[in-house]
């Protein structure tokens, strides 16, 4: 809304920032002089006991000399309550009683008649709060009293009684001159369907006020007293004032505690909400009976960058939690998530409070787990990954998460922590010693690689291929996409390879920065001295190679041969513990066949069909490029010059 010229100066002009700011600190007698408007205060905007905090009345500003705070009276407002500066406007302006400026006739309608309504919602409000003091309300304070909710904390929070009666609400207001049509239009009563007059929202139920940001009382929500009622809970239904996907419980005073510093708790109900506020925790809100919606969560992005979640810990609170965590990750803004206080089963913050006290509260606020974690274990939860499709649906569905964030910082920060998390999930559980006991007991001379000159042993070979393996993704992390599962369970033998394998498997920045990531992480001289090994010589030159196809090739290769191995010496293990006494033909198969596997991958995985010729020097060719040469030359020969 735009406001006409001269309508700050005005307010400003009728503000006394002397009284707004008075409110809030308690002045320095001994150093103010009210006389002239001189006041000073310890400031309220951080913790100290001097008044540094000076507020000069004539020119209608503050400062702080401690921390530099400065304002006029609309600044403070709008820091101490945290409020938008039009929010601050209106309140400012309902105090020294001028009229906020209307766009249009229609808005100006519209205006009225929400205050009107609003008169009404104050006089049902009062009317409810006088009948929990009367001895039709005995059973309701006998329970309030029940649940550690005494006079004071009924009157703080305005906490009133529908009788368990058809139309006394009504009698009330059309006694007070209430129009009908008001009456309605505020939900406080529902229209008849056989032709009698309109009975009450609301009967034999405790009553909580709702007000909007703006101190309107908007809605109502009540608590059934009898079990056998269908809603244990009920809230006004929507009307022109109160929307409960747009509202919160308790947001003024949650609003007003988060200036001072207060964590905001988001917590289930009514009750939650005076529990928490009772505990010293009055930063506390709560939706009204359905799922956070987006407006919600705007709000509560409005007073607090990290709001903590503590809904109740049954079924219910989870889904409801976990409905919550697919709705913000599209809004997600640098600064601006959730943290998740996980509820002990069975309770709710009223229940933890009552029973441990508020420090086990203010320990489980603490230790509030941030989001990320939260979606992680909503995904595997209860799940079995045993097999390459269940961890491929796994990744299928983080991604799809992954994609829901707008923000590509925030995605890629998320994309690393899940991929952490992944890690620690699918970390292989054998002991690098069983890995190499397998490989001292099983692997058969006729399953050696006869043709490498590096296999000093077959443990050794495996730590040659493996530091081929990892030098050559250092270089070339393009094809880290395309062997992330090998890569993921390959057991490296040497602790330093692990953290190399942990590295790439975790990594999710740009491919561009890796190996300078790499050496920020490792350090240079570590990482050049894997390059420098004989048998990863090759590794520099990879990434200049232009074919990931060509490399992707031969690191699956090189996993291969690793694979198939282990898989022989498993092999021989397993007949080991199966033989007996008895010649056993089909033990002897199982080894040959193992063994076959091994040398064939070794070897390349496929018999060498190349038709050869022996030159004159007794040098083999392929008949293929013999074939090929001498085209050439004899398309030579025919392209030549005569000389002669």
């Amino acid at each position: 809304m735009s406001l006409p010229p001269g309508f700050l100066d005005e307010l400003r002009s009728r503000t006394s920032i002397t009284q707004v700011v008075g409110r809030k600190v308690m002045w320095d007698t001994r150093k103010s002089n009210q006389g002239k408007g001189d006041m000073w205060a310890p400031c309220p905007f951080h913790q100290e006991k001097t008044a540094s905090f000076h507020v000069d009345d004539r020119k209608g500003y503050y400062f702080c000399f401690g921390c530099n705070a400065k304002g006029d009276a609309l600044g403070f407002v709008k820091e101490t309550e945290n409020v938008s500066f039009m929010e601050a406007v209106e309140i400012l302006a309902l105090e020294v009683g001028m009229q906020m400026p209307v766009a249009d006739p229609k808005s100006k309608q519209k205006f009225d008649r929400q205050a009107k309504l609003a008169e009404v919602m104050e006089q049902a409000l009062k009317f409810f709060c006088l009948r929990l003091n009367t001895s039709s309300a005995a059973d309701a304070r006998s329970y309030l009293s029940d649940r550690g909710l005494p006079q004071e904390v009924r009157e703080r929070f305005e906490i009133g009684f529908a009788p368990n009666s058809w139309q006394e609400l009504w009698d009330y207001l059309t006694n007070k001159s209430v129009d009908d049509e008001l009456i309605l239009a505020a939900g406080l009563a529902k229209p008849s369907n056989n032709g009698k007059r309109p009975y009450d929202t609301f009967r034999n139920r405790i009553i909580f006020p709702i007000r909007d940001p703006r101190g309107r009382c908007i809605g109502f929500g009540g608590r059934a007293m009898d079990p056998a009622d269908n809603a244990k809970y009920l809230n006004s239904p929507e009307t022109e004032l109160f929307d409960k996907g747009r509202s919160l419980y308790n947001y003024g005073p949650a609003r007003e505690a988060t200036g001072k510093g207060k964590l905001l708790v988001v917590a289930e109900g009514y009750m939650d909400v005076i529990a928490l506020a009772q505990a010293g925790f009055e930063a506390a809100v709560a939706p009204l009976g359905t799922a956070v919606t987006e407006t919600q969560l705007q709000l509560m992005w409005r007073v607090s960058d990290e709001p903590i979640i503590a809904l109740d810990g049954d079924k219910a609170g989870v889904r409801a939690a976990q409905r919550l965590i697919d709705l913000a990750l599209p809004l997600l803004q640098a600064g601006k998530s959730l943290r998740f206080a996980v509820m002990p089963q069975g309770q709710d913050p009223d229940d933890l409070i009552r029973q441990d006290g508020p420090g086990a509260m203010q320990r489980l606020l603490d230790n509030a787990k941030p989001m990320v974690e939260l979606l992680w274990e909503r995904e595997v939860h209860g799940k079995n990954f045993d097999s390459p499709e269940r961890k491929a649906a796994l990744d299928k569905t983080l991604r799809e998460k992954l994609n829901l964030i707008k923000d590509p910082s925030i995605r890629g920060h998320y994309g690393q922590a899940l991929k952490s998390l992944r890690w620690e999930l699918f970390r292989l559980k054998s002991k690098t010693q069983n890995f190499k006991a397998w490989g001292r007991q099983s692997i058969s001379p006729q399953a050696t690689t006869r043709s490498s000159s590096l296999a000093v042993s077959d443990e050794n070979s495996h730590v040659l291929r493996q530091s081929v393996i990892l030098a050559t993704l250092l270089k070339a992390p393009e094809a880290l996409a395309s062997v992330e599962t090998q890569l993921e369970d390959l057991q490296f033998l040497k602790s330093e390879h692990r953290k190399i394998q942990q590295f790439l498997l975790q990594y999710s920045g740009d491919l561009e920065q890796l190996w300078q990531t790499a050496e920020q992480t490792f350090g240079v001289q570590k990482l050049e001295d894997l390059l420098s090994l004989p048998h990863v010589s090759i590794a520099p030159s990879i990434r200049n190679c232009g074919d990931i196809e060509l490399v992707v090739t031969c690191l699956l290769q090189e996993f291969a041969q690793i694979f198939a191995v282990d898989a022989h010496g498993r092999e021989v293990a397993e007949a080991v513990q199966d033989q007996s006494d008895l010649d056993d033909e089909g033990l002897t198969w199982r080894l040959n066949e193992s063994a076959k596997h091994v040398q064939e991958t070794l070897q390349g995985g496929q018999d060498d069909k190349t038709e050869y010729r022996t030159a004159s020097n007794g040098l083999k060719l392929k008949l293929e490029e013999q074939d090929r040469l001498k085209n050439l030359l004899e398309k030579i020969n025919f392209s030549k010059p005569d000389t002669k």
